[in-house]
């Protein structure tokens, strides 16, 4: 099995509450899960209003499709947030 990992660090720009920040992030998790088929959770910086970290796993059995997968998502991202994205980092493991 390849999986695919992506950890995505984020400032959401105004969030001037916690509730203001989830609403984002939810957005985001939610858009990712219906065009790609991800899993993903925000991994870090829960209970700071301004900064997320997202996870985001990809699961196949050809590195290419995986990889491939990994360079969609981040284009998607770029695409839709580019002025949240703060870091994109990214690794392919051969499970």
């Amino acid at each position: 099995m390849i999986v695919g990992v992506l950890r995505v660090e984020l400032y959401i720009h105004g969030a001037g509450s916690l509730k203001e920040k989830r609403k984002e992030i939810r957005s985001i998790k939610d858009r990712l899960r219906k065009s790609f088929n991800v899993s993903v959770a925000e991994i870090e910086n829960q209970d700071l209003w301004n900064r997320g970290s997202l996870g985001i796993a990809v699961a196949g059995g050809d590195v290419a499709f995986v990889q491939e997968t990994v360079d969609r998502i981040r284009e998607f991202l770029e695409k839709n947030w580019p002025h949240l994205i703060l870091e994109i980092g990214s690794d392919i493991f051969r499970v």
